[in-house]
């Protein structure tokens, strides 16, 4: 999935729907962040971010997180977070 699959989603007036968009724009992103770090620990990320290693290791943390949260409430709220 990327993120242009969750546009509909998002407009959806289910908030199941809804919640399921913004749990997989996470994970994209959060994988993409992840990819991101491993290259910028070996030297091989092509750019040069202006934000140091450690703010952006420390916005992985808070989105991981932020998916278990999601995760969480899913389960309570009997969300289907499957593809």
């Amino acid at each position: 999935m990327e993120l242009k699959d969750t546009c509909k989603m998002m407009e959806s007036k289910d908030f199941k729907e809804r919640f399921r968009a913004e749990y997989f724009q996470v994970k994209i992103r959060t994988k993409k962040l992840e990819a991101m770090l491993e290259k910028y620990k070996v030297g091989v990320l092509q750019f040069c971010p202006n934000c140091s290693y450690e703010i952006l290791f420390e916005q992985l943390v808070y989105m991981k997180q932020y998916l278990r949260t999601l995760e969480e409430r899913a389960k309570i709220e009997n969300i289907g977070l499957e593809e």
